[in-house]
């Protein structure tokens, strides 16, 4: 069974609610604390009682629903209609953790039709998303399809790009389900791309292992094997417990499948043993499905029965059709085995009846080839003969290399039992290769390589065919060449005219190169000159000298310590194009802790928004520092107390914001005072230093600086939009 779509409810919080992404257990408190203390009967205190139903759905779904049974009593009494769908629509999917599927059904089709009344598309794609997931449970995958892209559709035409990738993968692992593994696969990787722009983790590991599900039903186990590891270790990176318990039990199926049993068994009693199998009726009977698949395989038909049977009441009890019907197929195995032909039978046919509904391909060959059987062991020759076509037809339209495989060897034992040996031949020639290369050891871990020289085949013959059709051409070029001597000097001439504005078209672009490279150069060298100016150098050095003439040892160490680290890392980020932003506020700090060494003369503070992650960033170096030294020696003038600098670094619409503010006299009227064409060198150096770094990363770099006066506040005001990089941690 496919356990991937267990998080695609968790996409629905953005559908209906906005709410801050903070831990869960606090805005529980939180809204709770909320609710107390607003207690007017009006709209907030009703999508107080809406978001507390959201957040407990998934852990506690009980106080889920009463939260929306009181969101929407409160609703009806305020004439609420938006309020009410809201409430409906949480009902809905707290009954679908409860696989309570009907009353869950009812509440999304109110919801629906309250939202289409009111035009709310968003509240109409949260709906169409929680329906295709609950249908996708049911085992009605192309209804599910259905759903999901009507969602999908409706967040596009809200310009809502977040969910797309989600819905992108759950309809690729529907359309696997369906063995349409050309529009699976397509979707997989469309949704791939987008996560991994993104840089979402979560996304990317629920692909790999999508995937992998994908590549084991067509029986290539090397790849799949590949991306569940690539899934499991992405997992266990970010603590994902709900994935960790997924890939577990993934895998143990793949190893299963391999006839690892110890391995797979191993696996499936970790993935039992966690706490996530324990909250969900649905995880339990789908381990025990899988262990009794493998008991099934082991011929220990004794445990196989107890923990099938005991999975088949499970998903008749939250009405899984797809986990029903894998149950009854298994049954029908055990019965096989055990000669009960009846029983055996009549469980293949209920599965077969299930799965040509649901079109579950997977499932539906596996019942056609359970009918032929039996039918070959009661001497139904026609009908078995009739499934096990089909069975074939169905694994090699979809690719299922295992399933036509055992298909051949029923349809061989079929021709031989009706003396048509030709076929009985053919047949068993089909398998012996289809069992060679999937199952033989030697050639097992080969599966991957020859698909590969197969593609590279495919290639290879579509080079030589266009290699031929370019001799032709080459050929018919030559003969009409031969006949016009002045065509072919007019080509040569073409040809050499092109090659030499080709050549001043890079000699051109080299040199423009080599400039731009001097003026970085240069540039550099007068922001170094800027950075450390000779005042700076020598006050600290007089600074430093009075220390040692006062004999005060221990703080004339530690400013000399202080100094050598400054000018250490200002000389190395000097030589990189690149810094960490960590490194760059070391080097301010360590500049502002020179200046109030001696005396404490300002107050500096550095605040950095929670939304930025400080190890990630690099920016270019040398950008705040000459400011803040602007700051110091020019903005206090006369000013003897209470001196304040502020630096704050904010992440805003992809842009990285440092503004440094002073409550000094402000730059209107230090202009007022000074040479109006002097110009502040480190402005200067870093607008035409900006303006560089803006075409290389590709990004807005600005700096902007103006008198506070005009927001009533005393000092200036210095802004910076820096250009930057972020790496994944």
């Amino acid at each position: 069974m496919r356990m991937n779509f267990l998080k695609s409810l968790l996409l629905l919080s953005i559908l209906i609610f906005s709410s801050v992404v903070i831990a869960q257990n606090k805005v529980i408190d939180s809204l709770k604390f909320e609710l107390q203390i607003h207690t007017e009967k009006d709209t907030i205190r009703m999508q107080i009682l809406n978001d507390l139903a959201y957040y407990n759905y998934l852990n506690h779904t009980e106080e889920a629903l009463d939260y929306a049974e009181r969101a929407a009593s409160l609703a009806d009494e305020i004439n609420s209609i938006k309020g009410k769908g809201q409430s409906h629509y949480m009902k809905g999917i707290s009954y679908v953790q409860l696989d309570n599927y009907n009353a869950a059904i009812d509440n999304f089709n109110a919801a629906i039709e309250i939202f289409i009344s009111l035009d709310y598309l968003k509240g109409l794609a949260g709906c169409n998303n929680a329906l295709g997931v609950l249908y996708h449970y049911q085992g009605d995958l192309p209804k599910a399809i259905g759903y999901f892209q009507k969602a999908m559709t409706l967040e596009k035409r809200l310009k809502i790009k977040e969910n797309i990738p989600n819905y992108l993968h759950n309809i690729a692992s529907l359309y696997a389900d369906l063995g349409n593994y050309e529009d699976a696969f397509i979707n997989f990787e469309k949704a791939l791309s987008i996560f991994r722009e993104n840089n979402n983790r979560s996304g990317m590991l629920n692909c790999w292992n999508a995937m992998a599900l994908a590549y084991v039903d067509q029986g290539n186990y090397p790849v799949a094997l590949t991306y569940h590891n690539k899934s499991l270790e992405a997992a266990e990176k970010t603590k994902d417990s709900s994935s960790i318990f997924i890939s577990f039990h993934n895998i143990g199926n793949l190893y299963k499948q391999k006839g690892n049993y110890d391995k797979a068994l191993d696996l499936y009693n970790r993935a039992l043993s966690m706490k996530q199998s324990q909250e969900s009726l649905r995880n339990v009977m789908a381990i025990k499905n899988s262990m009794g698949g493998l008991y099934l395989e082991k011929k220990d038909y004794n445990k196989a029965t107890i923990l099938i049977k005991e999975s088949l009441a499970l998903s008749r009890e939250i009405n899984d059709q797809g986990l029903e019907a894998i149950c009854l197929i298994n049954l029908g195995h055990i019965y096989v085995e055990n000669k009960n032909y009846p029983k055996a039978l009549n469980y293949y046919k209920e599965a077969n009846e299930i799965t040509i509904i649901s079109q579950k391909r997977h499932d539906l060959i596996h019942s056609h080839l359970g009918l032929a059987d039996v039918y070959l062991q009661t001497n139904n020759q026609e009908l078995a003969l009739s499934n096990a076509n089909i069975a074939v037809e169905l694994a090699n339209k979809h690719q299922y290399l295992v399933h036509e495989k055992n298909a051949y060897d029923l349809l061989s034992k079929i021709y031989k039992k009706t003396s048509n040996y030709e076929k009985a031949l053919q047949s068993h020639e089909h398998f012996k290769r289809l069992d060679d290369s999937i199952f033989n050891k030697e050639n097992i871990e080969k599966i991957t390589q020859l698909e590969y020289e197969y593609k590279y085949k495919q290639a290879l013959d579509s080079a030589k065919i266009k290699e031929l059709k370019l001799t032709k051409t080459v050929q018919t070029t030559s003969q009409d060449l031969e006949k016009s001597q002045r065509n072919y000097l007019l080509a040569v001439i073409g040809v050499l005219l092109l090659s030499i504005l080709l050549g001043a078209i890079v000699f051109y672009q080299k040199l423009k190169n080599a400039k731009s490279k001097t003026q970085n150069a240069i540039m550099e060298q007068k922001l170094l000159r800027s950075q450390m100016t000779p005042h700076f150098i020598f006050n600290s050095l007089s600074v430093l000298q009075g220390m040692i003439l006062n004999k005060e040892e221990k703080k004339s160490v530690h400013y000399l310590s202080k100094f050598s680290k400054l000018l250490r890392i200002t000389l190395e980020n000097s030589r990189d194009k690149t810094v960490l932003l960590s490194q760059e506020l070391t080097a301010v700090q360590d500049y502002l802790a020179l200046q109030n060494l001696e005396n404490d003369a300002y107050k500096c503070t550095i605040l950095v928004e929670d939304s930025i992650d400080i190890p990630s960033f690099e920016i270019p170096p040398m950008l705040i520092q000459p400011f803040v030294e602007n700051a110091i020696e020019h903005a206090f003038v006369n000013q003897i107390d209470d001196r304040k600098i502020d630096i704050r670094l904010m992440y805003i619409d992809k842009k990285l914001i440092c503004t440094i503010a002073d409550n000094g006299i402000g730059i209107n009227s230090k202009r007022a005072t000074n040479n109006k064409s002097k110009n502040s060198l480190a402005t200067t150096i870093t607008s035409e230093r900006l303006k560089v770094l803006s075409k290389d990363y590709n990004m807005e770099g600005s700096v902007t600086i103006e008198d506070r006066a005009k927001h009533d506040k005393k000092g200036t005001l210095v802004t910076l939009v820096i250009p930057h990089k972020i790496n994944a941690v």
